[in-house]
């Protein structure tokens, strides 16, 4: 018998249009003898569809071909129970999707999923959180400050001034709890400062501000429960070096600026570091299913910095994690297979927990 897996993607977040095409290659790569796919779509308005619409949905690249669809809201409870599915993959990034909320609902649902569960979705996404909990797990992060929208909104200047006294120039203003680098700027002085703040204030009230440093940008993936391995590194190799950064258009849109190499090329001992410490990131944490780790390579003095955990990478054909285990020797339809399973095994973990006296 076929194991139903509920593949829920879209959602109301910046990164709505990856996860549509990340759930695209999670259905075609999944293993059709061994899984019944239900599609399970979520507007960017937050309105949930069936499986006939949601296939449309992501056939469409995620855009509703009607003008009124408030009609199409399924009911979640039909959705969400163990006589429909077996097992939910949450291809969802960024807000309502990686941060914990959701994950919230499939425990309140008795179901099992993909990925990390609340506690870790939730200071995964947040980057000032999680950069905590590195320090606290003695792995070395770079420089970094952070304030709220409103703090922004009422001091301005000297929101201004702190972050370049404690930082200096350049340096980059993020969201605290997005990724794919939306809304993230680069600052080379107080005005573009300025203009970076304001760019990440329209999609957190959190905003994120780290040090500017001469560095390569490399990624590890981890797979796991308790016991997580750690992939071959990969690296995006930029060929116009003028480039401020990987923004968002250069990681999707294949404009052929880059090339994803795995292994990273760099030193077997050093890539033993990376892995190690990815798997170190991981449980600091407290992460399940997969995960990638960012890392900072500096330039200056070879110091192996990490920069950031992702809880739902992007699963797209354009997307590092399946490449960097397919490097390792997992193709990604064994990915999932592997993703699926652990899912299964930590519900049936946490089933071992008494809930009464």
């Amino acid at each position: 018998m076929k194991t139903r897996v509920g593949v829920i993607f879209g959602g109301r977040s910046g990164e709505h249009e990856i996860s549509c095409r990340s759930a695209k290659t999670v259905i075609e790569q999944a293993d059709p003898e061994k899984y019944e796919i239900v599609p399970i779509a979520i507007t960017n308005d937050g309105v949930w569809l069936d499986a006939e619409k949601s296939r449309q949905f992501y056939e469409n690249g995620g855009e509703l071909q009607q003008k009124e669809h408030k009609e199409l809201l399924f009911p979640v409870s039909r959705l969400l129970s163990p006589d429909s599915i077996d097992v939910i993959f949450p291809v969802l990034h960024g807000t309502y999707g990686e941060d914990g909320t959701i994950q919230g609902l499939f425990e309140m649902a008795d179901l099992p999923y993909v990925g990390c569960g609340v506690l870790a979705s939730s200071t995964g996404m947040d980057k000032a959180f999680m950069k905590t909990l590195f320090r606290d797990a003695g792995l070395p992060i770079c420089n970094y400050v952070w304030f709220l929208r409103d703090e922004w909104e009422r001091n301005r200047e000297t929101t201004l001034t702190q972050v370049a006294d404690k930082l200096g120039f350049p340096c980059f203003v993020k969201p605290a709890n997005l990724g794919s680098s939306v809304g993230v700027s680069k600052a080379e002085d107080i005005g573009t400062l300025a203009l970076a703040i304001e760019l990440a204030a329209e999609y957190d009230r959190k905003i994120i501000v780290e040090e500017g440093l001469e560095m390569r940008e490399i990624e590890c993936a981890v797979m796991g429960n308790d016991s997580p391995e750690a992939s071959l590194p990969g690296e995006y190799i930029i060929r116009d070096s003028s480039k401020a950064f990987l923004d968002y258009t250069e990681k999707y849109s294949g404009t052929g600026n880059n090339e994803f190499v795995v292994p990273a090329p760099v030193s077997d001992e050093l890539s033993t570091k990376i892995r190690q410490m990815a798997v170190t990131a991981f449980k600091s944490i407290d992460g399940s299913g997969l995960a990638r780790v960012d890392f900072f390579l500096r330039s200056d003095n070879g110091a192996l910095l990490v920069n950031e955990i992702n809880t739902m990478p992007g699963l797209t054909d354009a997307s590092g994690f399946p490449k960097m285990w397919a490097g390792t020797g997992k193709p990604f339809p064994q990915v999932i297979d592997e993703l699926i399973q652990l899912a299964i095994e930590r519900h049936n973990d946490k089933k071992k927990n008494k809930t009464i006296k």
